[in-house]
C-alpha cells in the first residue's frame, strides 16, 4: 500500500549549526563596535540601542531574503569598519540627526552601485592601497583602547586582554566572541556592584530619527561610510563566495543592502552589506557537503538574527551602563585582525607606500579642516601625493 503522506524536507543539522556559528560570531564579535560607533556620531544610549536593533533585524532579512530568492549562501552582516569609521569622529562633530541623514545618502550609493554599472567601475578603479590606507587609520585609535584602557580600568582591561589570548592559543576562530563575553562578565559584575539593574532595558524598541542632511556630514560620514563599505565588505564578500564556487548576484544584493541600509538608518542603523569572512561559514564546507544546500546555512543565520534581535536591548544597556572604556576595548581587540590586514593592503605596492601612508596618518590623525572629519581628507592628501610625488618619481 502505497502511503499518501508526503515528506517534508529537513533542514540538515550542519547547516542549522552553521546559520548559529555564523551569527553568534558576527553578532558577539562587533556589536561593541557598533554601539560605539553610534554613540560617538551623536546617538543617545536609545538610539544607539534602536540602531542596533534595525540592524540586526535588517542583517536577519536580507540574509533570509537573498538566501531563500537565488538559493546561494548570501550572508548579510552589519558594516563593522563603517561603524568603526563612527567611532573615530571627533565628539561633537555633528548631531545624530545630520549622521542619520549621512546614513541615508551612504545606503542610496549603495543601491545606486547596483542600478549603474559605471559606478560600479567606478568604485572598483579606487586604488587599493589608498582605501585600505583610509581603512587602517581609522581604525587605529579604537584598536590601542584595549591598551589605553590600561590605565582606567586595569583589572576588566586585563582580563579581556588575558581571555583574548588564551582564545588564540587554544579557540582562535572565537577570540574575539570569546574576548567579547568577558567584558560582558566585567560589565554584568560592575552593575550588580553599582545596583544599577533597575536602568537595564530588556524590551528591544524602535526610536525614528529624524534626518537632517548637510554637505559636511555627507562629505564626512556618507562618502567614507560609502567608501569603506563598499571596498571591505561588498568586494571582498563577492570575492570570498566566488572562492567558494558561486557567483554573487551584484545587483539584487546591492538593492536590497542599499535600500535596507537607507531605511535602518531612519531608526539609528548605519548600514548592512554582505558579510566577508563570516561568509565563508555558511558557503564552505562547514554549511553542509552539498554546495546546492549551503543556502540552508545563511538561510538559518538569517534567522538566528531575527532571534538575537529581541535581545538587542539588553547587550545596548549592558554596553552603555558599563565602565567608560571597557566596551571600546573590546571593539578594539575585534579590530586588530582587520587592523592588520588594511595595514598590509596599504603598504603591498613599494610605488604606493608613501601615498598610503600619509593616507593613514590623515585618518589616524582625524585631521577636520571646514567642517570636514578626517576619511575624507585622507582620501583627498593620499591621492594628491601619489599624482604628485610617487608617478613622478615612477617616470625618471
Amino acid at each position: 500500500m502505497q502511503s499518501n503522506i508526503i515528506s517534508r524536507p529537513r533542514l540538515p543539522r550542519e547547516a542549522v549549526l552553521a546559520g548559529f556559528i555564523t551569527t553568534m560570531v558576527g553578532f558577539t564579535s562587533s556589536f561593541a563596535v557598533v554601539i560605539t560607533g553610534l554613540l560617538q556620531a551623536g546617538a543617545s544610549p536609545s538610539q544607539a540601542s534602536s540602531g542596533l536593533l534595525a540592524l540586526t533585524f535588517l542583517v536577519g532579512v536580507a540574509s533570509l531574503v537573498l538566501s531563500l530568492k537565488h538559493r546561494l549562501p548570501i550572508t548579510v552582516a552589519w558594516s563593522t569598519p563603517g561603524a568603526a569609521l563612527l567611532a573615530s569622529l571627533a565628539a561633537g562633530s555633528f548631531s545624530f540627526a545630520e549622521s542619520v541623514g549621512a546614513f541615508i545618502i551612504s545606503g542610496v550609493l549603495i543601491m545606486l552601485t547596483g542600478l549603474i554599472p559605471v559606478l560600479h567601475r567606478l568604485l572598483t578603479s579606487i586604488p587599493v592601497p589608498i582605501a585600505q590606507g583610509m581603512l587602517a587609520g581609522v581604525l587605529i585609535p579604537l584598536c590601542l583602547k584595549p591598551f589605553t584602557a590600561l590605565g582606567s580600568i586595569p583589572v576588566a582591561a586585563v582580563l579581556i586582554l588575558a581571555v583574548f589570548l588564551a582564545g588564540l592559543r587554544f579557540l582562535p576562530r572565537y577570540a574575539v566572541a570569546l574576548s567579547m563575553l568577558g567584558a560582558v562578565g566585567c560589565g554584568l559584575f560592575s552593575i550588580g556592584a553599582s545596583h544599577s539593574w533597575a536602568q537595564i532595558e530588556v524590551l528591544p524598541t524602535l526610536e525614528f530619527v529624524a534626518p537632517e542632511f548637510s554637505w559636511q556630514a555627507v562629505a564626512s560620514i556618507s562618502l567614507p561610510l560609502f567608501i569603506v563599505t563598499m571596498a571591505s565588505q561588498n568586494i571582498p564578500g563577492v570575492a570570498v563566495m566566488s572562492s567558494f564556487g558561486f557567483r554573487t548576484p551584484w545587483r539584487s544584493s546591492m538593492l536590497s543592502t542599499g535600500f535596507g541600509s537607507a531605511a535602518g538608518a531612519f531608526f539609528g542603523g548605519h548600514a548592512i552589506n554582505l558579510a566577508a569572512i563570516s561568509a565563508a561559514l555558511s558557503a564552505g564546507e562547514s554549511g553542509g557537503k552539498d554546495p546546492g544546500q549551503r543556502w540552508k546555512a545563511s538561510a538559518s543565520s538569517g534567522v538566528f538574527y531575527l532571534v538575537f534581535a529581541l535581545g538587542s536591548a539588553l547587550v545596548a544597556s549592558l554596553a552603555t551602563l558599563s565602565p567608560a572604556g571597557l566596551f571600546e576595548a573590546a571593539a578594539g581587540l575585534a579590530l586588530l585582525a582587520t587592523l592588520a590586514n588594511a595595514m598590509l593592503g596599504a603598504m603591498k605596492e613599494p610605488r604606493w607606500q608613501l601615498s598610503a601612508l600619509a593616507t593613514m596618518l590623515v585618518a589616524a590623525a582625524n585631521v577636520t579642516l571646514f567642517g570636514i572629519g578626517g576619511a575624507f581628507w585622507a582620501l583627498v592628501i593620499g591621492l594628491l601625493i601619489h599624482v604628485i610625488a610617487e608617478q613622478v618619481t615612477a617616470r625618471r
